[in-house]
């Protein structure tokens, strides 16, 4: 049987380069594997992704990913380099699928900013509705790989932290009144244009608090370009990347936040030309059918499921937001962050239609 191809990297954006011969330097003393090597050192990055920035690093045949923040960023919170890697040097202890760290570094001066390295899972990632060359998900394949996927939700959600060592990772209690009012916040902070829908979505939640659902491992960015796939059955979930925002806390707001990356095939044109993965290709789940599924492996209760829903639309468009004022503030020349504004456009309306309807 032929594999599928693997993630591929390519060189670093202008801009994003790294000091190679400086980063060498600080793996040869903190990579038990890489010390005393005289191997030279390949630095190549991987496409997408709007947060932190991620490379692969080679060294001979040993190959290490390194995780960094954005260049020109100003939220902190974010983009813990440290918080992110304590995660994953415990976490896979207990949870396989969390690729393992092996060492942190919060010195700026070695190549710009704080940085860790972890193993590399290789695998498939899916990032785009536009399959890549060589990948074929037929109705059948693709509706088990979006019931794994929901599947690995619950089953994250399950994970003894305390057992890992990350019992104290967050404070569960208040979580979703906490993330209502710090998204709101966020989003004031980082405002450039007035986007009405937003603003009504965001006071119809803090009217329509629910009690908290319970407490649990969450990752908070859980969605399909965050998961590898196996090349040799891609319905099988080999890893889960991108722990920057994990923490205690209600597992209905990370539902809520795969949900609000999560298109059905009628959702409107330009919601579903959003980089969310191959969400509405046949077979895949309805974001009603991941609701009703992630009830019946978890257990929990989903009858508010539209607040969640709203909650994670929310959340989205003010990430998106807060890229794209880093881009008006030419804090970053990435060309790909000029449209986003129409992405928080378009996540807002979705969430007021959605709280109109009365369902997600």
């Amino acid at each position: 049987m032929t594999p599928f191809p693997l993630d591929a990297t390519r060189p670093p954006r202008s801009g994003e380069e790294l000091d190679a011969g400086a980063l060498r330097a600080w793996l040869v003393g903190h990579v038990p594997d890489l010390a005393g090597s005289t191997e030279p050192l390949a630095v190549e990055q991987f496409p997408g992704g709007h947060s932190n920035l991620t490379y692969l690093v080679r060294s001979g045949a040993r190959e290490l990913v390194l995780r960094r923040p954005p260049f020109g960023s100003q939220v902190k919170t974010a983009h813990d380099m440290g918080r992110e890697h304590l995660v994953l040097s415990r976490l896979w202890t207990v949870y396989p699928k969390a690729p393992r760290a092996f060492a942190g570094c919060d010195d700026p001066a070695v190549i710009g900013a704080p940085f860790y390295v972890m193993e590399r899972v290789n695998g498939v990632i899916l990032r785009h509705q536009k399959l890549p060359p060589g990948v074929e998900l037929p109705p059948a394949t693709m509706r088990r790989l979006s019931e794994a996927a929901v599947d690995g939700l619950a089953e994250l959600h399950a994970v003894d932290a305390a057992a890992a060592g990350l019992g104290d990772l967050g404070r569960p209690q208040g979580y979703v009144e906490r993330q209502v009012t710090g998204w709101h916040g966020r989003w004031q902070k980082a405002r450039t244009d007035d986007v009405p829908e937003v603003d009504r979505a965001f006071a119809w939640l803090a009217g329509h608090l629910p009690r908290e659902s319970g407490a649990a491992l969450i990752h908070n960015d859980y969605k399909y370009d965050n998961l590898v796939l196996a090349a040799d059955d891609l319905t099988r979930i080999a890893a889960v990347l991108d722990w920057e925002m994990a923490t205690l806390g209600d597992p209905l707001m990370d539902l809520g936040t795969s949900l609000g990356y999560w298109m059905n095939a009628d959702d409107e044109p330009g919601l579903r030309a959003l980089p969310a993965g191959p969400t509405t290709l046949p077979g895949n789940l309805t974001r009603a059918e991941v609701a009703e599924r992630y009830a019946a492996r978890s257990g929990r209760d989903v009858s508010q499921i539209l607040f969640y829903y709203a909650y994670g639309l929310l959340k989205i468009a003010v990430i998106a937001q807060q890229i794209y004022f880093r881009y008006k503030q030419g804090l970053t020349h990435d060309e790909r962050f000029a449209g986003m504004i129409h992405a928080v456009r378009l996540l807002g309306r979705q969430a007021a239609r959605a709280i109109e309807r009365g369902r997600i």
